[in-house]
């Protein structure tokens, strides 16, 4: 279970890092369609500190602090500050990945509502939740790219 977390991880760490890398910096803040939507910023922001959250949960139980509304707000001064942030958040998610300690799927825990979730269930949502912020922000690269030209 965890080599396929690692592994769906690794290339959806890949494929935002590719998406991020390539941005022109003005577009890295745009909401492209207003400001209900979130930009490609918020949503790098956004999901990797609710993926290192989730997996620590899910693989050790501590979690970090998090300053969950602060991510939507989030901005880039440049591609590369927001590289810099990406690269040592996907350090820590994959330190964590990598840990030695025995991985416990049934392991009961409690989210931050206080819901009790088992450690499968953590371990599986930061995959799922982080694939599906990648996917947004390949769209938003896309559409804010295409208004671009």
């Amino acid at each position: 279970m965890l080599e396929a977390a690692r592994t769906i991880l690794d290339e959806s760490f890949d494929d935002m890092r590719e998406a991020i890398a390539g941005a022109v910096p003005g577009s890295l803040d745009r909401r492209p369609a207003g400001d209900d939507t979130n930009s490609i910023a918020v949503l790098a922001v956004h999901s990797m500190n609710s993926t290192r959250w989730w997996l620590s949960l899910a693989l050790t139980a501590t979690t970090p602090e998090r300053d969950r509304p602060s991510e939507f707000l989030a901005t880039a001064d440049s591609t590369d500050e927001l590289l810099r942030f990406f690269d040592g958040m996907a350090a820590d998610c994959r330190a964590l990945l990598d840990a030695d300690a025995p991985f416990d799927p049934g392991a009961v825990r409690t989210d931050k509502d206080g819901d009790v979730v088992t450690a499968a269930w953590a371990l599986l949502h930061a995959v799922e939740h982080f694939r599906e912020h990648v996917g947004h922000i390949q769209l938003t690269r896309q559409v804010v790219d295409s208004s671009d030209a």
